[in-house]
């Protein structure tokens, strides 16, 4: 499909109001400190929207409403867990990243055991971002093909130039200011196409309801099967787990929470965006449950085959014009949230984990502007290779989760190993980094091959953590020399 001219022009003036945004707040950014964090100056209620927009990519928007279509609301389950996750990461983790001038979440690690767990960690956040962006990215292409017939790579190579302009700009300050806009653009799109769905049903949402049936309406899979992707228990304790390293130790969100005036601020910007991720993720599912009902009541010529694509074909074949350009829109910004975010965190990695410490230099040096830029357009060179080449039949939003589990519950064994121990040093932490990835693995690919049997995304993050932890501790108990 080809978009007309009023909808090709809605979307030139989004992306130039997206950069006329990072020109406008960038234009006092003055040294890394404040590229990466904004001078700390930043409202709550903006970080606040800022952490939701980041973990709302083109995935959400487009695979969660696949998930209900295709199945029902256990989905829903997950978030209940994020939200547990959160007050966890206020009540552990948070406390110590005020207690001095971080910039990134592993110089925390530094200070307790020294630069070479730093440097694995933070190489370790670096890798998990670059290759999950990437899929974030190659899902946005795809979408962004069938909207507009544009070639993948076209896609890509767009969605990377525009959302790399602002960020490279105006740093942490355009990357939240972004992200407020686009968290409005993004939901208001969604919510004015579920809007109109409903309107071409008979009877609105009382038809959404009775279409779906007793079935699609389950929330709680109460049973306990740790291959299975969605139940309670998954929800509950792997998406805690989830929440508590995708929140507490990756860099993506902590470099928010470091960018808060105190704090309390970040606590509380924190735990209200569960409860706002949470309302979120059930209207994508609602939004699922019409699609269902819709495409019931108007089968489409053929059945969909992947979760990702139901949405975005409602998307080309409902929307008027004018609105399919802000439909459009929205997909880009629920994209271009995550990919901004993801390019200033992995920059902020590189430059304060790796690049700083190697010269010898602090924040303040004149390079260190210079190499957080660099940084920025070398992460976004990165993620569009990774979606230039990214092939996989399995729903998107899977992928990411999986990505997500098993890099961040080994970083979190690793954290806990250095705020909850005294005894364990380095080498023994390293040692159980070791473990916690060797674990991972072969529970990932060696077990599935070997047995026939797969353990569900969300439980890695706990795996990874106990695996790591248990190691570092054994480790430590060897007789020192």
């Amino acid at each position: 499909m080809q978009i007309d001219a009023l909808d090709l022009a809605i979307l030139v003036v989004y992306f130039a109001g997206m950069v006329l945004v990072g020109l406008a707040v960038g234009r006092r950014t003055a040294g890394s400190r404040d590229y990466f964090l904004g001078a700390r100056d930043l409202p709550c209620w903006a970080l606040l929207l800022s952490i939701v927009a980041t973990e709302t990519s083109a995935v959400t928007f487009l695979s969660v409403p696949g998930s209900s279509y295709f199945g029902d609301l256990t989905f829903l389950q997950l978030p209940i867990g994020y939200v547990l996750g959160r007050l966890l990461v206020i009540g552990l983790l948070l406390p110590h990243y005020f207690r001095g001038e971080l910039v990134t979440a592993y110089q925390l690690l530094r200070g307790r055991f020294g630069g070479a767990l730093q440097r694995v960690a933070s190489m370790t956040f670096m890798v998990a971002r670059t290759i999950g962006g990437g899929l974030r990215l190659f899902l946005t292409a795809l979408v962004v093909q069938r909207l507009t017939g544009l070639p993948v790579p076209a896609a890509i190579a767009a969605t990377t130039l525009v959302t790399l302009v602002y960020t490279l700009i105006g740093g942490m300050r355009a990357v939240v200011w972004t992200d407020v806009a686009q968290f409005v653009i993004y939901l208001g799109g969604a919510i004015t196409a579920f809007v109109i769905l409903l309107g071409k049903l008979p009877a609105g949402l009382q038809t959404v309801f009775a279409i779906a049936g007793p079935a699609k309406l389950r929330v709680f899979d109460p049973g306990f099967d740790l291959g299975k992707q969605y139940t309670l228990w998954s929800g509950l304790i792997g998406g805690a787990f989830l929440s508590l390293g995708s929140h507490g130790v990756d860099q993506l969100i902590v470099q928010r929470l470091l960018a808060a005036k105190n704090q309390r601020q970040a606590a509380l910007a924190l735990g209200l965006s569960g409860i706002v991720v949470l309302l979120q993720f059930a209207f994508f599912l609602l939004l699922g449950l019409g699609l269902f009902a819709f495409y019931r009541t108007f089968p489409p010529a053929q059945p969909f085959q992947k979760p990702d694509t139901v949405f975005a074909d409602f998307l080309v074949t409902q929307m008027p014009s004018g609105l399919l350009g802000l439909l459009l829109g929205a997909v880009f910004a629920s994209a271009m949230s995550s990919f901004s975010s993801s390019l200033n965190s992995s920059a902020a990695a590189l430059v304060n984990d790796l690049l700083l410490p190697w010269r010898g230099q602090d924040a303040s040096a004149p390079f260190a502007l210079r190499s957080a830029r660099a940084a920025t357009v070398l992460f976004a060179l990165l993620e569009a290779v990774v979606a230039t080449t990214a092939v996989d039949d399995r729903a998107i939003i899977d992928q990411v989760i999986d990505i997500a589990a098993l890099s961040t519950g080994v970083l979190l064994g690793v954290f806990f190993l250095g705020t909850m121990t005294t005894r364990v040093r380095q080498a023994a932490a390293l040692t159980g980094f070791v473990i916690g990835v060797g674990v991972d693995l072969v529970v990932k690919f060696v077990l599935p091959a070997v047995a026939g049997w797969q353990l569900a995304g969300p439980w890695y993050g706990l795996l990874g953590c106990a695996a790591t932890f248990l190691g570092g501790l054994a480790a430590s108990l060897r007789p020192r020399r």
